[in-house]
């Protein structure tokens, strides 16, 4: 997994998974797997799926890098606690998934709780599970 800062401000943790490093086959199979992950968890809750290929297909003088087949994001919240309004600035949480033509990327925001984190970033690569 790799942590780097999107647009010199945004803390993104991303990994490629090869397709041959999993047995799923699609962007849809990859995001039906994380919702019921999140789903099973005691404090996240689905929120829904973002298509976020066909919304930028949709729009005029729209730019999508050809290398992208598809993309979607899952949104879910993990908020178990509401302490202050600036939480609503990290809330909810999207896991990003796209597909190129050899290799899923899975990307997400760096979540601010620790434990939350590592339970992402174990969902994220438990995708390659071969």
């Amino acid at each position: 997994m790799t942590k780097s800062n999107f647009m010199e401000k945004y803390p993104i943790h991303s990994l490629e998974i090869q397709k041959s490093e999993t047995t799923y086959t699609s962007v849809n199979e990859i995001i039906e797997y994380l919702q019921s992950l999140i789903l099973k968890h005691p404090v996240a809750t689905f929120i829904s799926v973002f298509d976020h290929y066909k919304h930028t297909c949709s729009l005029e003088g729209n730019t999508i890098h050809p290398d992208i087949k598809d993309a979607k994001n899952i949104l879910f919240c993990f908020g178990k606690q509401l302490s202050n309004t600036k939480l609503l600035a990290v809330r909810p949480r999207s896991i990003g998934v796209s597909e190129l033509e050899n290799s899923f990327e899975i990307s997400f925001l760096e979540v601010p709780n620790e434990q939350l984190h590592t339970t992402t970033q174990t969902w994220v690569k438990s995708i390659a599970n071969k």
